[in-house]
């Protein structure tokens, strides 16, 4: 196999991906860059999220997923230095001895062939968990769903996968399919019999509450889970149970419900499988690998931004890791040469579900992002600098569905910190 070479491959080209390829090319426009797509067209999620709310902040205006995908399409068309490979999957990746990586791909035009790059971004975005991975009991009868599955019927192949519904898991998107199921039944006599949430809060953001599903009266059942599957060829309803505090059902509390359709929003997975030959360090937490501010992993050379790195709930935040992954990696060959910067370790208590970046490089700013454990009123972030506190922020209130940002400014950190520790106090 004959074997090209690229400045910067990026493997993704859903919002992530397009944004680093995008800012790469902005960035270094002499620098030949590689955008990998697995499917025919590049969009990633966005191509069937045909409701409005995304671009607000990157745009600072209200579009739909397809909109948001077209405006990044555009821009990549005015770039001569980036070549886009689409139907293409990465089959085998390897770091050389010296800088840079070879990749093996396959799509349907080119057959087998491989591709070498000094810097790799991986910007494959999340997967759905399905039916399987929660322990479902039944059988295995059609009309199971994910939440993402559904959403690509309706929206992009216009099919209704059922008339009556049920909804497990309060995650945005089954949310926002509780309210796309509600308005494409309607006419066939179809409805959404409720959404059911395993945990005491709902999962998805507080708008999406409102819009989704108090606007439309589908009501929603918390601390209570779908137990068992019924049918045999066809789903013909589902047993739903109320659990404790432990999320364990409670004897007694079965109830039965006739659906023909139950849609599986139950939480996403950063999709990092690709990366396995190349071990990088990775975040328990996140699932995603641990990088600095400007999304370098433990790898020289390999960057990871969007989804794949840490589940965001904006686009926009999805967009803007990428641009810094892009940015980075259009820096990087010239970096290689000059002495890096020392690392500072972040490290954060329990009252954070994660935080990111996991280190800091010093002298440069960092955007930093993270997740409340529980719900919080009037509580503090505080950041030390070993036992100084160098950064406190007060928020009204936090959740864990709801992912925070904010600027660390590299003034503020001391010289010679040895580490940065993040915690969340409520105020009295």
């Amino acid at each position: 196999m004959n074997t090209e070479f690229y400045d910067i491959i990026v493997i993704g080209a859903g919002p992530a991906g397009m944004a680093a390829a995008l800012a790469a090319s902005e960035k270094a426009a002499e620098s030949r860059i590689a955008l990998i797509e697995r499917e025919e067209c590049i969009g990633g999620i966005l191509k069937q999220c045909i409701h409005d709310g995304f671009g607000l902040i990157r745009f600072k205006e209200r579009l739909t997923g397809p909109e948001y995908a077209q405006r990044y399409r555009d821009k990549l068309s005015a770039c001569t230095n980036i070549d886009i490979f689409i139907s293409t999957f990465v089959t085998h990746i390897q770091k050389q001895k010296e800088d840079g990586f070879e990749l093996e791909f396959i799509n349907p035009v080119k057959g087998a062939f491989k591709l070498k790059c000094r810097a790799l971004i991986s910007a494959t975005g999340c997967r759905e968990r399905t039916d399987r991975q929660i322990f479902i009991h039944g059988d295995r009868p059609s009309g199971v769903f994910t939440a993402g599955q559904a959403q690509a019927f309706i929206n992009l192949k216009g099919f209704l996968p059922g008339k009556r519904c049920v909804i497990l898991g309060s995650g945005d998107i089954g949310l926002i399919m509780a309210r796309r199921l509600t308005l494409e039944s309607a006419a066939s006599g179809g409805s959404v019999e409720g959404v059911y949430e395993v945990k005491d809060e709902p999962s998805g953001l507080t708008r999406n509450i409102v819009q989704c599903l108090q606007d439309y009266g589908i009501p929603l059942h918390l601390s209570t889970t779908v137990t068992r599957l019924h049918g045999e060829e066809r789903l013909e309803g589902v047993t739903v149970t109320r659990v404790d505090k432990n999320m364990r059902p409670i004897a007694g509390t079965e109830r039965f419900i006739p659906c023909d359709t139950l849609i599986l929003s139950v939480g996403l997975i950063p999709e990092n499988d690709i990366l396995d030959e190349l071990h990088p360090d990775m975040d328990e937490r996140t699932k995603g690998p641990k990088v600095n501010q400007f999304m370098e992993t433990s790898i020289k050379g390999l960057f990871s931004c969007g989804n794949a790195l840490h589940v965001n709930d904006l686009v926009d935040y999805v967009s803007e890791s990428g641009r810094i992954a892009g940015e980075r990696a259009a820096a990087f060959e010239a970096e290689t040469s000059a002495k890096s910067a020392d690392e500072i370790p972040v490290i954060a208590d329990k009252s954070l579900l994660y935080q990111v970046p996991s280190r800091i490089k010093t002298g440069e700013n960092a955007i930093c992002y993270f997740r409340s454990s529980e719900n919080s009123e009037h509580a503090k972030l505080i950041i030390r600098s070993d036992d100084k506190i160098i950064f406190e922020r007060k928020y009204a209130f936090l959740k864990p569905p709801e992912m925070e940002r904010f600027e660390l400014k590299a003034s503020l950190i001391p010289k010679g910190t040895k580490e940065l520790f993040f915690t969340l106090e409520e105020e009295p």
